[in-house]
């Protein structure tokens, strides 16, 4: 094993108390299970090793509100983005970079991008980038209800023409990055890139920005140095909304699908439609979900895909080339709408 933790009554493995275990966000514990399983076989002493965490939700603050727990001093240093990032490098004596990116939605995905950059820089060795998101209160819940965000139904119905806002998820991923360069270590050549970019103003604070959409698509490209008929797969954010996947979807088409022919469809899908919507972790779920796309070539169906939202088609109809879209069916393993 790389780690070798003390285990004596004091302290614990992680470097964590009984005391400090009682009262502290459970998501800190979690968080701390998957590092560790990251981290093994990829880190070895002395290496300068970052950590960068997508958090947002505070669940627990909310389910804790009114209890003994809130006087505690390990609540004070047991919740909140930042304490979470901090607990995950005292747990392993990590000295590179720390930190909690809070962008809502993106959280996960932006605390990947800041890792690959300071990776590509040689700031560290290995970038430990995590997310988490576990429910303890209906708190938050009753309120983005209110605000007509989630799904009367239940489910995200990504793409699906029964969309009628998200389902709330739960998710913890940790992963070990590490800066390759061209060539992977199994001489294979290995592209990556990525870029971040705010939407400015659109119809409102949380309405997303199509054109927004399509330069950062563009910028992703660049940075990558490829071009769109290059790509064969991509894992959408696809919330399950009425207004926010046919927005999505409609730069996709302009941004990726202009210039791709009849015989290069592109492979659309969402994890949101099989596991929810794991809010600042549903990035590293995604990243998760293609990566074990591409290790074995094949998309999975988007489980709750029956018909195509109309305003989706639309943004489609009029492509040279041929969109695919991941579907699943009562009774069938899974099939292709072609649009």
């Amino acid at each position: 094993e790389i780690y070798t933790l003390s285990l004596h009554d004091a302290l614990p493995i992680f470097w964590l108390s009984s005391a400090e275990a009682s009262v502290i966000d459970p998501q800190q514990r979690v968080l701390l299970e998957h590092s560790l399983q990251a981290l093994r076989g990829n880190v070895s002493h002395g290496m300068h090793t970052g950590v960068f965490l997508g958090a947002w939700t505070g669940d627990y603050a909310d389910a804790v509100s009114s209890s003994p727990v809130m006087d505690s001093i390990h609540y004070l240093t047991g919740t909140g983005p930042s304490n979470m990032a901090g607990r995950i490098a005292f747990a392993f004596d990590l000295h590179g970079p720390c930190i909690a990116a809070d962008a809502a939605c993106s959280s996960a995905l932006v605390a990947a991008h800041l890792a690959s950059r300071t990776l590509e820089k040689n700031e560290c060795q290995v970038g430990l980038t995590a997310g988490a998101n576990i429910i303890f209160s209906p708190v938050f819940s009753v309120r983005i209800a209110r605000a007509g965000m989630t799904s009367i139904l239940g489910r995200s119905h990504t793409f699906d023409h029964r969309a009628d806002g998200y389902a709330r998820g739960e998710a913890c991923v940790a992963t070990a990055l590490k800066y390759v360069g061209e060539q992977s270590a199994a001489g294979g050549i290995l592209w990556c890139g990525s870029a971040i970019q705010q939407d400015g103003r659109s119809a409102s604070l949380t309405a997303p920005n199509g054109r927004a959409q399509q330069v950062l698509l563009k910028a992703a490209l660049a940075d990558a140095g490829l071009l769109a008929p290059a790509l064969s797969c991509l894992e959408a954010h696809g919330t399950g909304t009425p207004l926010g996947d046919p927005i999505e979807v409609g730069a996709v088409a302009a941004a990726l699908l202009s210039d791709r022919g009849q015989e290069e469809p592109l492979l659309i899908s969402s994890m949101k439609a099989n596991l929810g919507h794991a809010e600042p972790a549903a990035g590293a779920v995604g990243l998760l979900k293609l990566a074990a796309t591409l290790g074995v070539a094949t998309a999975p169906p988007n489980a709750q895909l029956r018909v195509l939202n109309p305003h989706v088609h639309a943004a489609l109809l009029h492509l040279p080339c041929a969109a695919t879209m991941c579907v699943s069916e009562i009774g069938r393993a899974s099939c292709r709408e072609r649009v």
